[in-house]
């Protein structure tokens, strides 16, 4: 094969490659990203450079985690459907099914004193792995003032304003449409490539495009509706598919963009977890492969495991994972399926790069929001109600939650030990903590 020259495999090697990038996709989208180019462009030559960074640059453009979506998007390039279909569900199976069994472990025996110890050092290792995941991605994302006020923004509307998350989103989305198009030189965007190939007629873009959200719309739809029909729209089940749906649609910026949002439905509004539980998910999905998404399988298992009628517990609980999956990543094929043959157009369309710049920014607000709030329910055991909403209670500072926090934090930062030895060693921690008789 000369250099830069492609090949197309056939369907079932397409399988067996991304059967096992499904395997061991650790590492968060950063690494998930770096595996697939190391093994698709290098080694496999599936897809050339230029094509990949497009995809790239178009998969961060949509809600969702980018990375599951890239690999539906080669998936579909080499096969069509069935191939973005095989790849997309390959990539997040094996994690998938790590993060169901342990929540289904979580769901039987955290109430034991050596489980809640555990979960005590992982919840500190946690919010360690947040305040990194705030600073790597302020570092790349704020390079200019206006993304540096739109990020603030973003923290003061949901800390200090309680505004609704996909409000902040969609607004800092809209401000930089509008800016891209009167002063793009204030977000710092790339130029818009010149040149290219001819792009295909926009009347034959857009009728395929809409027959293709049509027809993933119903097959998104299909299992909540049905689910509301058979057993009401007030049933756990149809309340869990509706609102990850609404979820799936504007989750720009990763996972941790949209965790504080959706801990605080999941807990206050709906009461299917306790505060420090979405903490205890967050760290499980950590440690699988996949997207770091798959956190919304575990709120899911746990809702419908507490309220399992007529179902027994536990086929309430796979059944609750499932309807979650469904709303999380069902959407993801329709996103790709129906976008991606305009992605020669989207590249060049300076206004929706404003508006994916904005929204990266203001997701570092979004993000700073969920540090803060995670940090208050992993350190404080009590809030009480004061003049700007519901405050900590300084005698109630867990000091146990505060020296793993920090001894975490030295793993992290200072030792670079990786997200997954923190997570070790913190666990361990708390263990040692139990043995001792402190935890």
């Amino acid at each position: 094969m000369t250099e830069g020259q492609t090949r197309t495999p056939g369907f079932r090697e397409l399988l067996a490659v991304f059967g096992r990038i499904g395997l061991v996709n650790f590492g968060g989208p950063a690494g998930q990203i770096a595996l697939m180019h190391r093994v698709l462009v290098e080694e496999k030559r599936w897809i050339d450079e230029d094509a990949y960074l497009r995809a790239l640059n178009f998969c961060t453009l949509l809600p969702g985690p980018e990375a599951q979506q890239l690999a539906a998007y080669v998936g579909w390039k080499l096969h069509g459907v069935r191939g973005g279909l095989a790849a997309g569900l390959l990539f997040v199976l094996p994690g998938s099914l790590v993060v169901l069994a342990l929540a289904a472990l979580y769901a039987t025996a955290a109430g034991l004193g050596p489980v809640q110890a555990a979960f005590l050092g992982v919840k500190a290792a946690v919010l360690a792995i947040v305040v990194e995941a705030l600073i790597r991605v302020g570092r790349r994302a704020l390079n200019a003032p206006l993304k540096l006020a739109l990020a603030a923004g973003a923290f003061l509307c949901l800390f200090a304003l309680h505004l609704p998350f996909p409000a902040v989103v969609l607004g800092a989305g809209v401000i930089g449409f509008l800016v891209a198009r009167v002063r793009p030189g204030a977000l710092r965007l790339k130029p818009v490539p010149a040149g290219g190939p001819p792009l295909e007629s926009k009347r034959a873009l857009a009728w395929k495009t809409l027959l293709t959200v049509l027809a993933w719309a119903a097959i998104w739809a299909a299992p909540i509706a049905l689910c509301a029909l058979l057993l009401g729209p007030d049933h756990v089940l149809t309340r869990v598919g509706l609102f990850f749906a609404r979820l799936a649609a504007v989750s720009f910026g990763g996972a941790y963009s949209v965790l504080a949002y959706m801990a605080q439905e999941a807990v206050a509004a709906q009461h299917w977890l306790k505060p420090g539980e979405m903490v205890d998910g967050l760290g499980l999905a950590e440690t699988t492969p996949g997207p770091l998404i798959l956190v919304t399988e575990f709120v899911g298992f746990l809702a419908a495991f507490r309220a399992p009628a007529p179902f027994a517990p536990a086929l309430a609980g796979v059944l609750g994972a499932a309807m979650t999956l469904w709303a999380t990543f069902a959407p993801c094929f329709l996103w790709i399926f129906a976008g991606a043959p305009w992605i020669e157009r989207l590249e060049r369309a300076r206004s929706l790069q404003g508006a994916l710049a904005a929204i990266t920014a203001a997701v570092v607000g979004v993000i700073a929001n969920l540090t803060v709030w995670f940090a208050l329910h992993v350190l404080f055991a009590r809030f009480v109600q004061g003049p700007l909403g519901s405050l900590p209670d300084p005698a109630s500072l867990d000091w146990r939650a505060l020296g793993l926090a920090l001894a975490a934090a030295v793993l992290l930062f200072l030792l670079k030990a990786g997200v997954m030895r923190t997570l070790g060693v913190s666990l361990l921690l708390g263990l040692g903590l139990h043995a001792l008789g402190w935890a």
